[in-house]
């Protein structure tokens, strides 16, 4: 059986999987950065990649590691409540644990501390997550604008509107206050939680989020530096 590794790890703000976006794109201005192990450290293996506006990123489920998988999954989408084939959907917990993201090609950084390191955006991946093939994102055969997308089609996910005091906006600053703001309106909560009076934490770069959500309406009541960092 032949073995794969990781060819790079992605770095993201987000240090565990609570808050990543569901899917990739969605959230066009959270940022993350490509860093290759040393064998394929070299700007040689990038020639020509500046020519390309995104990529494809073959990752791995690195958080689902021993996570049991089924024939058939409970898509987010659905609301939780039917069942799916798991090759139907794009479940993180699969047979062999890959994933695979469109992102925004941002620029290469050939200079870089252990570079060269690849500057994306729109990525959907957990900080650290193991990457194990890049390839170029080709129009001409990756899009296919008149394509059905089956159970998605009748199902738009419905985003929560977002009210945030403006003393958090001036704590984060304009920019990443506004990639926040998009990352909580796609409802960061578990799929089957639905309780207005918990107060949820999420992590996110240096900071601990923390929320409510009642009635489609997501609720900042705190930021605050992790006690980690």
């Amino acid at each position: 059986m032949a073995t794969i590794s990781p060819i790079a790890f992605f770095r993201s703000p987000f240090p565990t999987k609570f808050g990543i976006p569901r899917q990739s794109g969605v959230v066009e201005g959270l940022r993350g950065t490509i860093e290759f192990v040393p064998r394929f450290r070299s700007i040689d293996a990038l020639r020509g990649i500046e020519g390309f506006d995104y990529l494809w990123l073959i990752w791995g489920f690195s958080a689902n590691e021993g996570a049991a998988c089924g024939l058939t999954v409970r898509p987010p989408r659905l609301g939780g409540n039917r069942r799916m084939g798991v090759f139907a959907t794009r479940s993180p917990f699969r047979p062999n644990g890959l994933g695979l993201s469109s992102v925004r090609l941002v620029s290469v950084d050939a200079d870089a501390e252990n570079g060269p390191v690849i500057h994306v955006s729109g990525a959907d991946l957990m900080d650290n997550t193991p990457i194990y093939d890049i390839k170029p994102y080709v129009a001409f055969t990756d899009s296919h604008a008149t394509a059905r997308s089956g159970f998605v089609d009748g199902n738009g996910w419905q985003r929560l509107r977002v009210d945030c005091d403006a003393r958090f906006i001036r704590l984060l600053g304009e920019s990443e206050a506004e990639t926040l703001l998009g990352i909580l309106s796609q409802d960061p909560r578990p799929h089957y939680h639905d309780d207005p009076s918990r107060v949820y934490g999420m992590p996110y770069g240096k900071w601990d989020v923390r929320f409510t959500v009642c009635a489609g309406v997501l609720r900042v009541v705190g930021i605050v530096l992790r006690s980690d960092c």
